[in-house]
């Protein structure tokens, strides 16, 4: 761990933040055993990555904890709603925030908080657990502002912060290759090792656009959540297989 020196709308009930921890993963449907099948072991360490940024995110015992991930609009996902991977292949069904009960509703959760929810799946954590869905066009600013209302919206609150990096990096990537994926996330993953919440906000939506990244809305709540403090910070992955980068972090806040 390291300190670095240097319209949909969530009730803010304190003036002031209040993030205490937050971990960054991707969400790869590929990251879920089953989906993979027999490529599985290819993602253990990235798999491994992630299970830890999670247990540290949960050992922080915060009072909620917020899995935040891109879908196709903003909306808040209560515990107890329902994801599937059925439409990647698999009979999957994750529960946010609860274990699976016998009657279970319709999937509602996008990629990003299922797979979220099935990373919280693998560790014991107490605590409300609830979720939200940021459609992947959203503004900068309205990602910070909704960024500081959840960070606002407890006594001590936690995000796990979904989202892949570009899908551009090489010639086997779901997009055509491009140069200025590799440079992009670059940025992406020095901002996260450096806390550094303003790089973060200065992420081209639409370069992000071009560049099939997927985590930038979210990335960009994490800034807004953090506000001005600075976290200390960890970087526990970095790499780019099938061509598409994979980034696993961890903020911890101790003031």
């Amino acid at each position: 761990m390291r300190h670095r020196t240097t319209s949909t709308r969530v009730p803010a009930r304190y003036g002031r933040h209040v993030l205490v921890a937050a971990a960054v993963c991707p969400h790869p449907p590929a990251l879920v055993p089953e989906v993979a099948a027999g490529a599985a072991p290819e993602l253990d360490v990235l798999r491994a990555a992630c299970d830890r940024a999670v247990e540290s995110l949960v050992a922080t015992e915060p009072q909620l904890m917020v899995v935040v991930g891109a879908g196709d609009v903003t909306r808040a996902h209560p515990s107890g709603s329902v994801g599937s991977f059925r439409p990647y292949g698999v009979d999957v069904t994750v529960v946010l925030g609860r274990d699976p009960i016998d009657e279970l509703g319709e999937p509602e959760l996008p990629l990003s908080l299922s797979v979220g929810a099935w990373l919280l799946g693998r560790v014991r954590s107490t605590g409300t657990v609830s979720g939200y869905e940021v459609a992947a066009d959203s503004s900068p600013e309205g990602c910070r502002a909704l960024g500081a209302a959840v960070a606002a919206s407890a006594d001590r609150v936690a995000l796990l912060v979904m989202g892949d990096g570009s899908a551009r990096r090489s010639r086997q990537a779901p997009g055509d290759e491009d140069e200025r994926a590799a440079p992009f996330d670059a940025e992406v993953v020095r901002a996260l090792a450096d806390g550094d919440v303003a790089a973060l906000l200065a992420l081209d939506p639409h370069e992000a656009r071009d560049l099939m990244v997927a985590g930038r809305a979210a990335w960009q709540v994490l800034a807004g959540a953090a506000g001005d403090d600075l976290p200390d910070t960890a970087v526990l992955y970095d790499a780019a297989p099938y061509g598409v980068e994979y980034v696993v972090a961890l903020w911890e806040h101790h003031g």
